[in-house]
C-alpha cells in the first residue's frame, strides 16, 4: 500500500473566469511535481455545475507524495503564490464555501 494521500479539490470558480482558472490548475500541478510534493500520476480535472446552483465548478484530484506534503507545501512560497492566485476567481455560493479539499487514502480492489 503506498504512502500517498489523494486530494480531491472543487472550486467554485466565478462565471467567466473558467479559462484563467485552469491555466493556475495546470500550473498548481507543475509547481508541486517540481518540489516533489506530488506523485507522477497525472492529475484529473473534472469541470462542470451544481444542481441547482448558477456557476462552473473545478475539481481536481491529485496524490501528495505522502501526508506531511501538505504541510510542507503550505510553508512553500512557489506554492503559496498559485493558491493566492486561485482565490481572486473563486466565489462562496448559496452558504458554502468558495473551495473545499478532501484528503483521502485509497482502497485497494482486495481490501
Amino acid at each position: 500500500m503506498s504512502d500517498s494521500i489523494s486530494s480531491l479539490a472543487r472550486y467554485r470558480v466565478i462565471a467567466g473566469r473558467e479559462d484563467e482558472f485552469l491555466e493556475i490548475i495546470d500550473r498548481h500541478w507543475t509547481t508541486l511535481r517540481d518540489l516533489e510534493l506530488v506523485t507522477d500520476r497525472a492529475p484529473e480535472v473534472y469541470v462542470g455545475s451544481e444542481r441547482g446552483v448558477e456557476g462552473p465548478i473545478v475539481v481536481e484530484i491529485f496524490d501528495w507524495v505522502d501526508e506531511d506534503a501538505t504541510r510542507r507545501a503550505h510553508t512553500h512560497p512557489l506554492v503559496s503564490g498559485v493558491w493566492e492566485a486561485m482565490g481572486p476567481l473563486c466565489e462562496g455560493r448559496n452558504g458554502g464555501s468558495p473551495f473545499e479539499f478532501l484528503s483521502l487514502r485509497r482502497r485497494s480492489a482486495d481490501a
